[in-house]
């Protein structure tokens, strides 16, 4: 673990001491190297946990999202370069040292084998996603957006810290692999459910289930690339990845608990998906489809089937490089035309003929078609919802209908159709954000090959 977050941690004084014309191509560099070493977590164990240390712990479900964190840093400084052309060099060594100060603490929440310590590196990457909200985002309501962000999460977030002290006073212990061992006791009082109410509703905020999913489309459309590409990426994948860690704690009798959360999570992805075919703004619509996958991942999360975690873990990992490539096309069309609205930025496809394979690519991995990830992980979920209850088909299938309906939508509001009169010229499309889109588009071609590397099952 320490070969990864000595580098990381390295890469700050990287940033503030790189000479000023090898700044970007330093940290990305760095950032890329990184990457690289960390994809050796992929390497299968036969014990329950690799590097299994005091603090430490990297199974089959945490490994993934570690490598997904690690991959995505490079991207995030590469998507930000244009953007931040204009602003002053200290500025600029400013927002990478954000963007740098995130990632230790998406690690240690990935990895903590104490729960303690998953609660305080959880709550801390609040803090850097809300200076890239406030300070770098594009309108004024970036201030309204980071307050939603920082009052749902910290509301949410305290009752977790109350029922994580009286785990700790009922077992002794937090460390994950002994609550492995420990059962939970099977009393059914008023305090045993609220525990457990408390453990997940944190969780269900950052997810973000529909109902608190309120911050989400906000924090989205204010933030800037990067920002964006952090909270859909990373920061939804931390609600999913506590969930499952946090279920295996909660009272096996108290499972009548779970029937509102399932039923609530699916409705949500068929509402979001329905709104998302009413809207306006580009990243807006973006940001609605991540509340709509994110719900399938709530669903299969709270059934605690081997199929459906299963499911919910290659969805979280396809989810987070699909709306963060979808983010990346939604930014190289604001830089040029510098607006959201879907009505002033069609008819995109002659004058950028290359942009537009990345854009339907991108949306047919959104739509979930063969050979993508995003199907294995719809249709795993989708079967263990079904073997769960059979009444289910009908809100998953309308949910996956309506996907494909709004994902053709937006393709083909942003392509097809007659060019705005206002839109003169247009600056080409750099081999920078060519690269940018082929880095999120190769590891989702690679691993339909191998599925096995990201499915939370020990190999």
């Amino acid at each position: 673990m320490l070969k990864i977050m000595i580098p990381t941690l390295m890469l700050l004084p990287l940033t503030v001491l790189s000479p000023h014309k090898h700044l970007w191509a330093n940290t990305t560099a760095h950032s890329l190297l990184i990457a690289t070493v960390s994809l050796q977590w992929f390497y299968p164990s036969y014990l329950p946990s690799k590097n299994l240390t005091g603090w430490t712990a990297i199974d089959q479900v945490s490994s993934p999202l570690l490598i997904l964190s690690c991959w995505l840093l490079p991207l995030m400084i590469m998507a930000s370069q244009n953007h931040l052309e204009q602003e002053p060099p200290a500025r600029k060594r400013v927002f990478i040292a954000t963007i740098v100060a995130v990632q230790p603490f998406i690690l240690l929440a990935f990895s903590a084998s104490e729960l303690m310590l998953f609660y305080i590196s959880f709550e801390a990457t609040l803090i850097p996603t809300l200076i890239l909200i406030t300070r770098w985002g594009n309108q004024p309501e970036r201030l309204s957006a980071g307050i939603y962000l920082l009052f749902y999460t910290l509301v949410s977030s305290l009752p977790l810290l109350i029922a994580i002290l009286h785990l700790h006073n009922q077992l002794g212990t937090l460390y994950f692999p002994m609550l492995k061992l420990s059962h939970p006791t099977a009393a059914t009082s008023w305090t045993s459910l609220a525990s457990s109410l408390a453990l997940l509703l944190a969780f269900m905020v950052k997810a973000p289930l529909y109902g608190l999913h309120l911050w989400l489309p906000k924090a989205h459309v204010e933030a800037p690339i990067a920002g964006s590409m952090l909270l859909a990426a990373l920061l939804l994948k931390l609600g999913g990845y506590g969930i499952i860690r946090v279920t295996t704690l909660i009272n096996p009798m108290s499972t009548n608990l779970h029937y509102p959360f399932i039923t609530l999570a699916l409705w949500g992805a068929l509402m979001t998906s329905a709104i998302c075919l009413r809207q306006i703004d580009l990243k807006s619509l973006i940001a609605y489809s991540s509340v709509s996958h994110m719900g399938l991942v709530v669903a299969a999360t709270m059934i605690q089937t081997q199929w459906a975690i299963s499911g919910a873990m290659i969805l979280m990992i396809a989810h987070g490089l699909t709306s963060s490539m979808l983010f990346c096309l939604a930014n190289t069309n604001y830089e040029r035309t510098h607006s959201r609205i879907l009505l002033l930025t069609r008819g995109l496809q002659p004058i950028l003929p290359l942009m537009a394979i990345w854009w339907l690519l991108a949306n047919l991995t959104n739509m979930a078609i063969p050979p993508t990830i995003n199907l294995m992980a719809e249709l795993t979920i989708v079967i263990a919802l079904f073997n769960w209850s059979a009444l289910t088909i009908i809100m998953t299938g309308a949910a996956i209908l309506l996907t494909a309906s709004y994902t053709l939508y937006m393709l083909m509001m942003t392509q097809r159709g007659t060019l705005p009169s206002h839109i003169t010229s247009m600056q080409n499309s750099s081999t920078r954000e060519h690269l940018l889109m082929a880095l999120h588009m190769i590891p989702m071609g690679l691993l339909i090959l191998k599925p096995g590397l990201i499915s939370g099952i020990p190999m």
